[in-house]
């Protein structure tokens, strides 16, 4: 009996050491396999739970560009209370390169005016005039945002402007800027900035009103678009962060270093809620 009873164990420990090395039938986040993606870099993951749906080069460093303001605009969000306080526009926001509202040494704009500038119109002097508003200084200011970066679960990002103009030290991934983005979407008042498609406020010493359409074409063409941002510089390529919310289901989709941004984003998000039926 001795012989069989050490063959039976013998047989117990080959079949439980192959168990072990079985490949799971789940699929972690790291695992996911790739998705065809006209992007350089993309991740799409579920609006509502975090969940990774869909990812091509998620992890690798790019540069981010305009997409930057997501977590600009979290930030202001997240230190300053008094929203529509007039605040002085500071000098050093005036004449700020790339995208702009053309903003004014002293013109008085409240905080929640500068974030739809922001993020309706990319203006990179909103970008400068927050940090400072906020921050005390931009530098100040970029150590809010990488630490907000990282309590959003951004493990691969740093930034090192407000605005995103290129920086060789200011990067991210599709990943990281699908978490800063799911992290920021869960703020109420950011939610309804970007998915303003316009918003109006009147013009210091102008007979007018600022008029700020958003650029962004997901709120204008695609079923339940509700945000979040472009992006574009030379070195970046064109970059978007898009969001989507249909019958309880939503969607945060990444291009990075897309020519056909808007389109390979809708495409994706119509893969995902087709998924989810």
């Amino acid at each position: 009996m001795r012989p069989i009873k050490l063959l039976l164990v013998s047989l117990l420990v080959i079949v439980c050491g192959f168990t072990v090395f079985l490949p799971s039938s789940s699929v972690s986040v790291a695992e996911k396999p790739e998705t065809e993606s006209s992007a350089t870099c993309m991740a799409l993951i579920d609006g509502n739970s975090g969940e990774l749906i869909f990812q091509k080069n998620g992890d690798k460093r790019m540069y981010p560009a305009s997409t930057t303001k997501i977590c600009t605009a979290i930030t202001v969000l997240e230190h300053w209370t008094n929203l529509d306080l007039p605040i002085a526009v500071p000098s050093e926001a005036v004449g700020v390169e790339g995208s702009s509202l053309y903003l004014q040494r002293g013109e008085m704009l409240s905080v929640r005016d500068l974030l739809y500038g922001l993020m309706l119109q990319s203006g990179n002097d909103c970008a400068t005039a927050l940090a400072i508003i906020v921050g005390d200084s931009v530098e100040g200011f970029v150590k809010l945002m990488n630490e907000t970066a990282q309590k959003a679960g951004a493990i691969n990002t740093h930034f090192a402007n407000p605005h995103g103009l290129h920086n060789p030290d200011h990067y991210t991934t599709a990943k990281d800027l699908c978490a800063i983005s799911y992290y920021a979407m869960k703020n109420r008042t950011f939610r309804d900035i970007v998915s303003a498609k316009r918003h109006r406020t009147p013009y210091h010493n102008h007979d007018y009103d600022r008029n700020f359409p958003n650029k962004n074409k997901i709120l204008f063409n695609y079923e339940g678009g509700d945000g979040i941002k472009t992006g574009y510089t030379k070195a970046a390529g064109r970059c978007l962060v898009s969001s989507a919310t249909r019958d309880g289901k939503s969607y945060i989709c990444t291009v990075l270093n897309c020519g056909d941004m808007f389109e390979e984003c809708m495409r994706l998000m119509d893969l995902a809620f087709a998924q989810s039926y």
